[in-house]
């Protein structure tokens, strides 16, 4: 196996026809080459006269001669799982984000087959709750864009995208395509499947594990541990269900199972997280901001990640969505809560973006571990009354928000939300510190994004549930105070999207197999 790194390439291109512009630029046989693949694909648009791919090329060729500008790779080996597990009980899993299917899968995988417990809905039942929400207003508060089967990046753009150094990257990469994700997720160097996408998989990962064994119990929700000493025996849904394992893979909005936990002792700290509102401009000015006017090639919807490190506080975009909406996340009655989401082809009118300045423990009333959650709660609440108490959400208009005062009309962006918006000025409930740095930031950066102050684009509150405001804290064995009990994912406070909680739960099960 051979690599060719740095290929830059100036056109729109087939699978087929780089091969050909490979064998050109370096003087390669196409006879010889066995086996081709495209490694890592990204966009160099730094020179808007000059935009290109940049590709990583791997190959098999045979050769009697050394090809040059190459280097030779072995290819990736898996992490090897050696089981030692004598337990007999089935372990179970709260929860079915990408935390509790991937340690589904490893543990299935393995010969160990689990139980997940779900309080929401398959995925093809929970889109109608979603919608329902989204058309009537009539909110589940155990299956909507939060709690369901996928958990909550399941609507959203599917980013699969991570700061963690994992050698478990390319293996969630793997099982997502292996399970019906684009190829290109495999390469692209931002890749992302899509709520489109994503509903399937979701779904055809759910009827892998149940064709090995593993098991699902859909609309109930875990009220209650079983604690015997200092060991986990079991959980209480619908009925009791023993078991020496329990996998946490809860999500960071089960605010009701947090504070079982807190009751029950399970040691938990505060957590830094971050509040805001999203963002929206058009996506054609996203687009030339990033690309200029007149691209050669022909290029996906323009994308941003942004970063501004004021006196006090940092403010930062998060889960960009280009062509995307912002959809309605509340979980809780009274409360409005938002995210963005897009298709796999990122093709309507808006884009969005999450834009957050970070919250921590000091700004919290008191030292109880779920003060946090209570923060959040008292900004969703006092959103869902400034939007009208009906859940429409309160919406302003950048040069508004920056001039504080109350928006009187919609320009030329309009609004995605639904299941509709009030206009009105957000000021009134942001925290002092988040406006001021939301201010500064927004400012900042329109000298890196021109035209993302636009004084239309519209800010729609209120975005408080990027990461959890809680840890549960866990040992090296990923297990917490009380044994047999295993924080696992982003809700517990260890991942912050799809990517870093499906690694999690990799990383969690192989420690729960890895050990007598």
């Amino acid at each position: 196996m051979i690599r060719f790194n740095n290929i830059k390439v100036r056109q729109n291109l087939s699978d087929e026809k780089l091969i050909d512009f490979l064998c050109k630029k370096e003087k390669l046989f196409k006879e010889n080459i066995k086996e081709f693949y495209i490694r890592k694909k990204s966009i160099d648009a730094r020179d808007k006269n000059d935009i290109y791919y940049n590709y990583t090329f791997d190959l098999v060729y045979e050769s009697e001669y050394d090809v040059p500008n190459c280097i030779h790779i072995e290819e990736d080996k898996k992490e090897s799982i050696v089981v030692k597990r004598k337990s007999a009980d089935r372990p179970i899993i709260i929860g079915s984000g990408p935390a509790g299917l991937f340690c589904a899968l490893t543990l299935i995988n393995n010969g160990v087959k689990p139980i997940i417990f779900e309080q929401g809905d398959k995925v093809e039942e929970r889109i109608n709750k979603v919608d329902n929400f989204k058309n009537n207003r009539k909110l589940d508060i155990h299956s909507n864009v939060q709690f369901g089967e996928g958990g909550a990046g399941t609507f959203s753009d599917g980013k699969l995208t991570t700061g963690i150094n994992s050698n478990y990257c390319r293996e969630v990469l793997e099982l997502f395509h292996k399970f019906g994700a684009p190829k290109e997720i495999l390469y692209l160097s931002k890749p992302h499947i899509g709520t489109d996408n994503l509903v399937k998989i979701v779904k055809n990962i759910r009827e892998y594990i149940e064709s090995l064994g593993g098991e699902y119990h859909f609309n109930e929700e875990i009220t209650d541990f079983l604690v015997e000493g200092n060991k986990v025996v079991g959980v209480v849904g619908k009925e009791k269900y023993y078991s020496d394992t329990v996998i946490l893979a809860i999500g960071h909005s089960a605010r009701n199972t947090f504070k079982k936990l807190n009751e029950l002792g399970v040691s938990m700290t505060q957590k830094p997280f971050s509040v805001g509102v999203r963002i929206e401009h058009l996506q054609k000015d996203i687009n030339i901001s990033q690309y200029g006017e007149h691209p050669k090639l022909k290029l996906p919807p323009a994308e941003y990640k942004l970063v501004y490190h004021g006196k006090n506080r940092s403010a930062y975009t998060f889960c960009m969505c280009p062509g995307g909406v912002v959809i309605a996340s509340s979980s809780g009655e009274g409360e409005i809560v938002t995210n963005g989401m897009s298709t796999f082809n990122r093709d309507l009118e808006n884009a969005n973006s999450a834009l957050l300045v970070n919250v921590v423990p000091e700004d919290f009333k008191d030292s109880n571990p779920l003060s946090g959650l209570d923060f959040q709660k008292d900004l969703e609440e006092k959103a869902f009354v400034l939007g009208g108490s009906n859940y429409n959400a309160p919406i302003q208009r950048v040069e508004d928000f920056l001039n504080n005062q109350k928006s009187t009309y919609i320009g030329s962006i309009k609004p995605t939300y639904l299941p509709g918006v009030e206009l009105t000025n957000l000021n009134k409930i942001l925290p002092g510190f988040v406006s001021n740095t939301m201010k500064e930031a927004i400012t900042y950066f329109d000298k890196k994004i021109k035209g993302f102050a636009n004084p239309d684009a519209i800010l729609t509150g209120v975005e408080t549930r990027s990461s959890s405001p809680v840890r549960i804290v866990r040992d090296d064995l990923f297990e917490s105070n009380i044994k047999g009990l295993y924080p696992c994912g982003e809700g517990p406070g260890y991942a912050g999207g799809i990517m870093s909680a499906a690694i999690d739960g990799i990383k969690c099960a192989k420690s729960i197999l890895e050990h007598e």
